[in-house]
């Protein structure tokens, strides 16, 4: 798939999604999140590793403003942005978002979105909603909790602080810090290629256990854990395994 606000290609082992409007440094207008629909539909049906970067030199440097002025209250209950970036988490496979430069407000929410977030040095990423008179409100109150904990993400949600890459790493906000963009992207690749040689069964039931409630625990894990003991794919890679360890 092709689009003029995201570039979706075939990468083999992921699929990789660019948002392109570098001349908006990425911003998330209507069309974006149309296409962000368009590829989850896909990847739903047929389940990848997705890479999300952005193009020019910035990951997203929020939502369009202009669009987003004449947004009314029906249109904040609909939860355009909302309803694409939990489609995007809720993704079987994992999602890797490279980030750098600008990475703000919604853009920072479609980040926070991601399962692995890698960074790089020119990162900033926060939540500047309430200066424009609105609240974050695609995720970031309830996912930035989850990611860096209650500390960060308030002074990030109530006070707009924008973090630097450096910062970002330190609250594991972003997992790997890089140099550059080719640098970030190359750890994303090495990730994707990883996940690549897994059991795709075994990935798909390890997200759904680490998205489920504390509450479903354990026995979420146990019944996952007992359609892939009866897997023949279980059986398969654990016969390769004993017999590597024979021959050495």
């Amino acid at each position: 798939m092709t689009g003029a606000a995201l570039r979706v290609e075939d990468r083999g082992d992921f699929v990789l999604a660019t948002l392109d409007r570098p001349e908006k440094r990425n911003a998330i207008d209507l069309a974006v999140i149309d296409a962000l629909h368009e590829l989850c539909a896909s990847l739903e049906a047929h389940p990848r590793t997705l890479v999300l970067r952005g193009a020019g030199g910035a990951f997203a440097a929020g939502a369009d403003i202009a669009q987003l002025r004449e947004r009314t209250a029906a249109d904040a209950r609909a939860g355009i942005n909302t309803r694409a970036f939990m489609r995007v988490h809720a993704l079987p496979m994992p999602v890797i978002a490279v980030l750098e430069g600008h990475t703000l407000g919604g853009g920072a929410e479609l980040a926070y979105s991601a399962d692995i977030r890698i960074g790089t040095q020119s990162l900033t990423i926060g939540n500047p909603e309430p200066g424009l008179g609105i609240i974050a409100a695609a995720g970031a109150s309830w996912r930035l909790r989850e990611i860096a904990g209650e500390g960060i993400a308030a002074e990030i949600v109530l006070t707009g602080r924008i973090l630097s890459g450096d910062e970002a790493f330190a609250a594991g906000i972003v997992t790997h810090l890089h140099a550059d963009g080719d640098a970030a992207f190359a750890t994303a690749v090495a990730i994707a290629k990883r996940v690549a040689a897994l059991d795709p069964a075994a990935v798909q039931a390890s997200k759904r256990v680490l998205g489920a409630p504390r509450s479903a625990h354990p026995q979420v894990d146990l019944t996952e854990q007992a359609i892939l003991f009866d897997s023949p794919e279980k059986h398969r890679r654990m016969t390769a395994f004993l017999e590597r360890k024979q021959q050495r």
